[in-house]
């Protein structure tokens, strides 16, 4: 395979809105009319479960580790690097979905990033693991990943592509996170009933 066409493969793949078509397939809904209009994992959970959500978290998953994989065995780190590029912008602005907004580029970059920096991925699998429930909330646990990954890639000293990457990647999802961290500084986040702490982000209180 060449650079070009792994490149293409993980855009492609990474384009397919499994969150958009599943609930479609299996609800006859249109889940960026509910919720936070969100086509991810943590929207399609708060509203359809487990039983919807965990097939879509691995498809999501999936688009980005496998082109990222195959970039790194059959090219190299670089390719491997770009190719999961590719699938996140797919996953945030999908071809088949008209370019209209996606999902947030968490599952899909902890696929990219399983392939890439394998060490890494497994550390900040554990971080959110932690975070989420300790204190309830996929948003906190998301952008606390985000930015310990570009730490933990110079950390274990992973070619200087996969922590531009990293570096990057963490900005993104970021960026794609504002509208949660201001439902956080609000104190209207949601939060998960598995937290192990009390609420200290809300209800703000008149």
């Amino acid at each position: 395979m060449t650079f070009a066409a792994i490149v293409l493969f993980g855009y492609l793949l990474g384009s397919c809105p499994w969150g958009y078509w599943l609930v479609r397939i299996f609800r006859h809904e249109d889940i960026r009319k509910r919720g936070s209009g969100n086509i991810g994992v943590s929207n399609v959970w708060r509203l359809y479960g487990r039983s919807l959500a965990i097939p879509i978290l691995f498809l999501d998953f999936g688009k980005g580790f496998v082109p990222a994989l195959l970039g790194v065995v059959y090219v190299s780190h670089l390719a491997g690097v770009v190719a999961g590029a590719a699938a996140m912008a797919g996953h945030w602005r999908p071809l088949f979905m008209g370019f209209s907004r996606g999902g947030k580029m968490v599952a899909t970059g902890g696929g990219v990033l399983f392939a890439v920096a394998p060490l890494v991925a497994v550390s900040a699998l554990g971080l959110w693991a932690v975070v989420f429930f300790v204190f309830g909330y996929s948003s906190v646990a998301s952008l606390c990943t985000a930015a310990y990954v570009p730490f933990g890639s110079w950390l274990f000293h992973y070619p200087t592509s996969v922590v531009v990457f990293s570096v990057v990647a963490a900005g993104s999802v970021f960026v794609l996170h504002k509208e949660n961290l201001a439902r956080l500084w609000r104190r209207t986040e949601h939060r998960s009933s598995v937290a192990l702490t009390p609420r200290i982000l809300g209800p703000r209180r008149n």
